[in-house]
């Protein structure tokens, strides 16, 4: 099973998730908050409603406790015949605490409204320069890493950074607020009583760190095994086909159920550990609350402080407790924060191609004559695959490029649209140099019709325009109907109007192409690329696919790659490239007769036709 679907699966109890770590922690933070820069004035204001909702709070205990303390004097009071309760102070002390967390709840209101803002804020711009990015990375970036990885820089990254941020800086500044303000007020009615209260806190610790340290083995273990249980049903759901055709389900099943087990070891472990996590914490935390009570009834006796103080003390312990736990909490955001924006920013610092030139070559008025003149290229420079590539062509010639597989033929065509840049020898058009033209300026020269059919989901109409925006209705549909799709199009519900998307299942492979082909036609571009564009479909269906690549090729420069080479015997010139060279070139006649590479290639396939008709 592949590590990166084990990988990608974290599973762990409450507060014993097992946390991705960021390779350079305090860089990536720099960098997020370099790039946070921008909401320095909101960030402020967020940080000081934050603090402030967070006194008001703190300051409330306190002041609930002199209500208690006024009950139990006047109470005492009235039972010595010495007095009554002040029920009108004690209604003034409640109003007075009311209106303090009223206050909070507003300020923390506002806090969150301005983080919120921020978050949201800071993910659509990382988006938008991520979307902006991809317009300007090279195509060996692309080549080099999985669809997977590219969007979950643009999905998952994001999303837990906007996640982490919302809940980690707000909670990170009103639990550090909170466990200082705490800890003043604590000190400030007893510090005997703080102490032995604070005093739980290094146990619990110790005890946590224990329990974490035997209980992250079977966290690994049980993130290994839900990766593999995971990719497991991933593939035999996938290839359910093959495995009935093969009668494998019962060794499917076999190794199912034994990851399935190895699962549930590990995990029932791992979840009894976090299970005893908060109940130990809460015996200690007892414990601390025993001795605390103990202290205070000593010092009211001793009359040192007041009733009410110790109800506060309960308060403010319980509160101090409560952030520590908080701000490790915080920790954990924080690192996934990190582990997130590294990925972000390292794909954001990712070298790009130049997109423009200091003098550009216009396009205008460029006939189609393309000169391919010693080009040597290798995408590792050690891993040369072109070595010495010429080549002249004519503008309005259809020109094929046949070869085996793995001799450059794409590889060809990637660097006359500047996918990648030649390490010798220059490719020209009508005279100039392709990298004297701007990159996008040089590939609204070229048409292309690939033999992977890409269609969007929209409509007919939609798909076909995308090949010239401006274009109008009536252009659309005589684009259609020069690809020989027209009349498929009208006998779909809707017509042009049809949507076109997963569940679109009466549209062949051969109908999506002739789409892709109207598309190409629409565009009307000097030079066209055709790459493999019937190597996917039945003969009959590739008869009409080169009738409307005929009327697309009219009066244009053409490169056609192809395998079949059947369908390129009209060329005007035909190019035989073998290990990354030119091994012979001419048209298909002459070829023939020389008896050489061409000729073998070319029999083979009509001796391999004839067999597969006589079977």
């Amino acid at each position: 099973m592949s590590e990166n679907n084990n990988n990608r699966r974290r599973m762990g109890g409450p507060g014993m998730r097992p946390v991705e770590k960021a390779k350079d922690f305090r860089g990536a933070m720099k960098k997020l908050l370099h790039y946070m820069k921008r909401y320095q004035v909101r960030f402020i204001l967020m940080i000081i409603f934050a603090m402030a909702g967070t006194v008001f709070t703190i300051v409330g205990p306190k002041i609930l406790g002199g209500a208690t303390t006024e009950l139990f004097n006047g109470l005492v009071a009235k039972i010595n015949g010495t007095g009554a309760i002040n029920f009108e102070k004690i209604v003034r002390i409640l109003l007075n605490v009311m209106l303090l967390y009223a206050i909070s709840s507003l300020l923390a209101l506002v806090q969150g409204f301005i983080m919120t803002g921020i978050s949201n804020d800071v993910t659509r711009s990382l988006r938008s320069d991520i979307s902006k990015k991809i317009t300007r990375l090279p195509m060996k970036y692309f080549e080099s890493r999985t669809t997977g990885e590219i969007l979950s820089r643009v999905t998952n990254d994001v999303d837990t950074l906007q996640m982490s941020l919302n809940q980690s800086v707000t909670q990170l500044v009103t639990s550090v607020t909170s466990m200082i303000g705490v800890l003043i007020m604590m000190l400030s009615i007893n510090v005997w009583m703080t102490l032995v209260g604070v005093l739980v806190l290094p146990v619990s610790m110790i005890i946590v760190t224990n329990v974490m340290k035997h209980s992250q083995k079977y966290f690994a273990a049980q993130q290994k095994y839900l990766g593999s249980v995971n990719g497991q049903i991933e593939e035999n759901f996938g290839g359910h086909l093959v495995v009935k055709a093969f009668n494998r389900e019962e060794k499917v099943l076999e190794e199912f159920e034994a990851d399935n087990e190895k699962l549930y070891e590990s995990a029932w472990k791992s979840q009894f550990f976090s299970g005893m996590m908060m109940p130990i914490m809460g015996f200690v935390g007892n414990i601390g609350y025993v001795m605390v009570a103990l202290l205070g009834g000593i010092f009211v006796i001793r009359g040192s402080i007041q009733v009410g103080d110790i109800q506060s003390f309960f308060q403010y312990i319980r509160s101090f407790t409560q952030p520590v736990q908080q701000i490790a909490q915080v920790t954990n955001l924080l690192q996934s924060s990190a582990a997130a924006s590294e990925r972000v920013f390292e794909f954001l610092e990712e070298e790009e191609e130049d997109q423009s030139v200091r003098e550009p070559v216009s396009i205008e008025n460029l006939a189609g004559n393309v000169e391919f003149s010693h080009v040597r290229f290798g995408y590792d420079p050690d891993k040369i695959v072109i070595h010495d590539f010429s080549a002249k062509v004519k503008d309005e010639q259809k020109i094929a490029i046949v070869g085996p597989t793995g001799a450059g033929k794409t590889t060809m065509v990637k660097l006359l649209m500047r996918f990648y840049d030649v390490n010798d020898g220059s490719i020209r058009v009508d005279g100039h140099d392709v990298r004297d033209f701007n990159r996008s300026e040089l590939r609204e020269l070229f048409g292309m019709v690939l033999q992977d059919t890409w269609l969007f989901s929209g409509t007919i109409m939609e798909n076909i325009r995308y090949g010239r925006l401006d274009a109008s209705d009536e252009e659309v549909i005589a684009a259609a109907k020069a690809a020989h799709i027209h009349n498929f199009i009208m006998q779909q519900p809707g017509g042009y109007q049809m949507v076109l998307d997963e569940e679109t299942s009466n549209v062949s492979q051969g109908q999506k192409q002739l789409l892709t082909i109207a598309r190409a036609i629409l565009a009307n571009n000097r030079i066209l690329i055709l790459d493999e564009a019937t190597s996917s479909v039945d003969t009959r269906t590739e008869v009409r696919i080169q009738k409307a690549m005929d009327n697309l090729m009219a009066g244009r420069t053409s490169f056609v790659i192809a395998h079949r080479l059947s369908t390129i015997r009209d060329a005007d010139l035909i190019l035989v490239m073998k290990d990354g060279d030119i091994v012979e070139q001419g048209n298909h006649e002459d070829l023939l007769s020389k008896g050489g590479f061409y000729a073998e290639l070319y029999n083979s396939q009509f001796e391999s036709n004839s067999e597969a008709a006589a079977s």
